[in-house]
């Protein structure tokens, strides 16, 4: 036998990956089973629970993807729940409840949900959208330079001779957003945490600066869907990344308000590609 037959093979099937693991918390097992029995056919796995408490040990053993949230828990406040998540895991998190108030759902935006579904809805649709929110999720390909779009103030350009592989960033002002990664990081080096479709619509605008994006275009391409007449999902966004990032304490709104038209990105932006 001689040595290239003791080789192993590289010809070997790539291991598939896992299925996302999703958590579905609601107080009512008809409606955990139902979703768990769907999701599970579209080759998810899923965790079913029923009190908040069950969720945060859930978080701590086995931390899901995504989370499905239930406002209306006996006892408990969906909200808070929301904020916890929030404030100490990366996950996707979509509200699924029967309040369809607009209040409501823009108090679960603003606590950081990265969709909000009305009860009752079809279960199709629940699961594009929950695939909508992992793909987000997940970290995509770098941008090449043949594709970096121009700038009115300065072109977005990449310093490395790298052609397109890489890790790509994007700087503004002092900052720094890691796309693969999913990070920002401000000019003193602290990182700020984003939320799913904060950082969909930062990056957006990162994409377009000197643009004026109206709030459909906006949507569409960090929800994957369009607006309604009283939509307001891309106006809490905006309002909840200005704050995040201290544009409107800093030297003017890096976002600025284009009355009847949608917002625009002001400052200039460079990319960066490394290995």
């Amino acid at each position: 036998m001689t040595a290239p037959d003791l080789l192993p093979s590289t010809n070997a099937p790539a291991k598939a990956p896992a299925p996302a693991h999703v958590a579905i918390l609601d107080d009512e097992p008809d409606i955990t089973q139902l979703l768990a029995g769907y999701l599970a056919s579209h080759g998810f796995r899923t965790t079913q629970l029923h009190t908040g408490r069950a969720l945060m040990d859930l978080m701590a053993a086995d931390p899901p993807e995504l989370v499905l949230l239930d406002l209306g828990l006996p006892g408990e406040d969906g909200f808070v729940i929301a904020r916890q998540l929030r404030e100490h895991w990366r996950c996707g998190l979509v509200i699924v409840t029967g309040r369809g108030d607009a209040v409501d759902k823009v108090v679960g935006l603003e606590v950081g949900a990265d969709d909000y579904v009305t009860k009752p809805f079809d279960l199709r649709e629940l699961v594009a959208r929950v695939k909508a929110v992992l793909r987000r999720l997940a970290p995509g390909p770098a941008m090449t330079p043949a594709a970096a779009p121009a700038h009115p103030g300065g072109v977005v350009t990449s310093t490395s001779a790298a052609s397109g592989l890489g890790r790509e960033r994007l700087h503004f002002d002092g900052w720094t957003v890691d796309v693969s990664a999913r990070r920002v990081t401000g000019p003193d080096g602290e990182e700020v945490a984003l939320t799913t479709g904060e950082f969909d619509l930062l990056h957006i605008f990162l994409l377009h600066p000197g643009r004026v994006l109206s709030r459909d275009f906006l949507l569409e391409h960090t929800r994957g869907r369009e607006s309604g007449p009283f939509d307001r999902t891309i106006d809490v966004q905006v309002g909840r990344l200005r704050r995040k990032l201290g544009a409107e304490s800093g030297e003017g709104q890096w976002i600025k308000s284009v009355r009847g038209a949608g917002y625009l990105f002001a400052p200039r932006v460079t990319s960066t590609l490394s290995a």
